[in-house]
Parts: C-alpha cells; structure tokens; sequence
C-alpha cells in the first residue's frame, strides 16, 4: 500500500482495516511492513486529531477527579491553597482559578497546565 495524507473517510476506513489485517498477521515493529504500519498510524491519528478532536475537560473537574484518584480531600489542600472555606469556593466555582492556583494544581497534582488554563 502506497501511504499518503489521508483526505476523506472512506481513505481513513481503507488504512484502519489495512492496519487491522496486518496487527492480525502478526507482523514484527521492525520489519519493513511494520515500519511502515508505523508511518500509517501516524497517518491515522493526524487525521483522527483534524476530524474527531476531543476537547479538554473543565479545569476544576479535572482537579476533583485527580483529587479523588489520589484520595485527596479539600483539607489536603489548605496549606497550599489557603482556607478549607476558600478551597472549598474554587472546588464550587465560587472563586475563579488564578494562574497562581493553575501552577500549584499542575505542581501538586500533575494536571498538564493546558488543562488548567482552558
């Protein structure tokens, strides 16, 4: 198969299903045929970001899941943040997220900052 920048759904569909024939054969990542498997699904995804992209989530969502994945409560907080009140103000939407907050929640919970600042 001749690799080009995929322009239509149907040339998308062709490299999936051309890409699903070779997984199930089994090729080798460092054959000729899976190095160029590699160069498809580089294909795939440029045009997977350009036609299907998938937005950030919201910022003080994204701090409530990360504090519950890390079992985290509000009081974990308060010498970081400030007052148990003023974090729980953020947390509710009642007090905006400041660049200075954007940087300690990036810092302390490792949410990549563009998450932060959308």
């Amino acid at each position: 198969m001749e690799l080009h920048v995929i322009k239509s759904e149907q040339q998308y569909e062709q490299y999936l299903d051309w890409v699903d024939g070779l997984f199930d054969k089994g090729i080798k990542p460092d054959s000729p045929q899976g190095k160029k498997v590699e160069v498809c699904l580089l294909l795939i995804k440029d045009y997977e970001d350009r036609n299907f992209p998938i937005p950030l989530p919201d910022p003080i969502e994204a701090i409530k899941l990360k504090m519950e994945e890390l079992g985290l409560k509000n009081k974990d907080l308060i010498g970081k943040v400030g007052s148990k009140s003023y974090v729980s103000m953020i947390l509710n939407g009642k007090k905006p997220l400041t660049l200075g907050l954007a940087r300690i929640f990036h810092k302390e919970l490792n949410i990549p900052a563009d998450i932060l600042l959308s």
